[in-house]
């Protein structure tokens, strides 16, 4: 248990059944009447997100959360393998619980991997991953100040725009 003011981003709550992480939170101490924290939580599991006002020093159930480093190793079917850099135990992460990390995911990669009595709930990206521009298609010559932008293809899938390019690039999201 915890109150209100204890509340910090990242922290997972247990309310009414349901673990809702804390995205945003304000604590607001108008000039006339109690203080109130203003938060905005994510439910964990659907990625619903709901703004909820608590009043300050209200008790609250955090839910324990276990964040491990984990590498990503390979897809198996619908499923991606994790491997616990610590114990190398191998951990079976559902497409719907990776999400749109899945697009960044790279073989060997480390990421945390959260877990809830022992199910995942979500994977947490490093800040940065690089990528490579495999191939990008020739750009015509015009007489335009700048070149018309492509879509490359990239490893691992995600397309983005870039300048025409001959040379292999490395880019950075």
């Amino acid at each position: 248990m915890a109150t209100t003011n204890d509340l910090k981003n990242g922290l997972v709550l247990n309310l009414e059944g349901q673990l809702w992480q804390v995205v945003e939170f304000q604590h607001v101490k108008p000039g006339k009447g109690p203080a109130f924290v203003r938060t905005k939580l994510k439910n964990v599991l659907s990625g619903k997100t709901v703004d909820k006002t608590f009043n300050a020093g209200l008790k609250v159930d955090t839910a324990t959360v276990d964040r491990r480093d984990m590498q990503y190793l390979y897809k198996d079917g619908e499923d991606f393998v994790f491997m616990d850099v610590k114990t190398y135990d191998q951990a079976f992460v559902s497409e719907a619980v990776v999400g749109d990390a899945a697009t960044f995911l790279l073989e060997n990669q480390e990421v945390i991997v959260a877990f809830h009595e022992d199910a995942p709930l979500f994977v947490e990206m490093p800040a940065s991953v690089v990528l490579t521009i495999s191939h990008t298609e020739p750009g015509l010559q015009v007489t335009a100040p700048a070149p018309a932008p492509s879509p490359p293809p990239l490893r691992p899938a995600p397309r983005f725009r870039c300048p025409c390019s001959s040379t292999p690039v490395t880019a950075s999201r």
